[in-house]
């Protein structure tokens, strides 16, 4: 397995000073957290390929900085502002192909269903538009589980694959599986072959979110998994920046993943 580091981590740091202090170090690929509107362009995107082409590193997947707001944005009662912001988020689809990226992460509605919430038949079918809009542009749109919303449920996860079919992609994150109360392998069954991007941290049960290698996760046993269930993205590490101390930290963290489990 292909293992990288998120750009995420580094947040509020600067994207491209970020982008230029990872290609320092000898990493297969990461993923770029797109911050603010202005990084949505072609310019960002020609420097971002500079800076990482020449090292190797590959961008598997873009992180919209609009997560927080979906649930206003795609997954409110008012039809027409869906509509509108599926025409807004062709530019996170533009920018990750400008980049190389397959995949932009969508962490969706904060609104559960019958709690004020859309239906859940209604969550699938507009996924599946911003889905299908995302395949007219080259990418995929990846449904993350997210602690405190409604995708945080493996029940909900399992209810969107069996909808959507082959029509759906999973973005699987280890810590907001845990911070939600559930079982990482759980979430992971759940999603079963749809599973195409790895948000990679570790845990401890006092702790939901360190960096790999420092807590009591059994990358073995889930990625073994995840390889039974044909996944065959990347894994990229992504954990808050109060987690490590310096990049070099969160780098030993990286080749502790690759060294390990490269095998899998």
């Amino acid at each position: 397995m292909e293992f990288g580091i998120s750009t995420a981590c580094f947040y509020p740091e600067d994207l491209l000073t970020v982008a230029k202090n990872l290609a320092k170090y000898d990493i297969r690929c990461t993923e770029i957290f797109a911050n603010t509107f202005s990084e949505l362009t072609e310019t960002t995107a020609k420097k971002i390929t500079d800076i990482f082409s020449p090292k190797g590193i590959v961008v598997t997947s873009v992180h919209p900085f609009t997560s927080g707001y979906e649930h206003i944005l795609l997954f409110s009662d008012y039809y027409q502002r869906f509509r509108d912001s599926v025409e807004f988020y062709k530019n996170y689809f533009h920018f990750a192909g400008c980049v190389g990226a397959k995949i932009v992460v969508l962490h969706g509605d904060k609104r559960f269903e019958g709690q004020g919430g859309i239906c859940n038949e209604e969550y699938f079918e507009r996924y599946h538009k911003l889905y299908q809009t995302a395949q007219e542009m080259g990418v995929m749109v990846g449904q993350e589980n997210v602690n405190a919303f409604r995708s945080q449920n493996p029940s909900f996860i399992r209810k969107m694959r069996e909808y959507l079919g082959e029509e759906v992609a999973f973005v699987f994150d280890i810590k907001q599986a845990v911070r939600a109360g559930y079982s990482p392998y759980e979430m992971c069954e759940a999603m079963g072959d749809r599973i195409v991007h790895l948000h990679i941290n570790d845990n401890t049960p006092w702790q939901d979110c360190m960096l790999p290698g420092y807590g009591e996760m059994d990358y073995r046993k889930i990625l073994t998994q995840m390889r039974q269930q044909h996944f065959q993205g990347r894994a990229v590490v992504e954990v808050y920046h109060r987690h490590f101390r310096n990049i070099e930290e969160i780098v030993q963290s990286y080749h502790y993943l690759a060294d390990n489990f490269g095998d899998l």
